[in-house]
């Protein structure tokens, strides 16, 4: 029984294998190998994150490598970076409803064409 359930869940036709890829790597370790030879976005921090979990066990680099994991997330998500972005928008929206800012007019998109 356990066999049969095993044939059903194995993929019918095994693209990577046949095409020699290992997208499995490349999406989750951006400091492997890319395609292209171009680094992911975040490959400078992954790596920090790794060296500096690599050999001391999954609870002491929680703990004693929070910092670079923090880094890297940020990277990824860009959480931080989406509310200071947000909060920019928020200011530069209350300074024109004051009538304390214009904004430039390629801002609002009445500039002319250009050729």
């Amino acid at each position: 029984m356990a066999e049969n359930t095993r044939r059903l869940t194995m993929p019918f036709f095994d693209v990577q294998k046949r095409l020699g890829l290992n997208l499995d790597h490349w999406m989750t370790i951006q400091s492997a190998e890319q395609p292209h030879k171009i680094p992911g976005r975040c490959h400078a921090f992954e790596k920090e994150w790794i060296e500096c979990a690599h050999g001391i066990g999954g609870i002491r680099a929680e703990k004693e490598c929070k910092i670079e994991f923090d880094d890297f997330v940020e990277c990824l998500l860009r959480h931080k970076t989406m509310k200071r972005l947000s909060a920019i928008r928020r200011q530069r929206d209350k300074l024109i409803k004051e009538g304390k800012y214009t904004p430039p007019p390629h801002h609002l998109g009445k500039e002319d064409p250009r050729p």
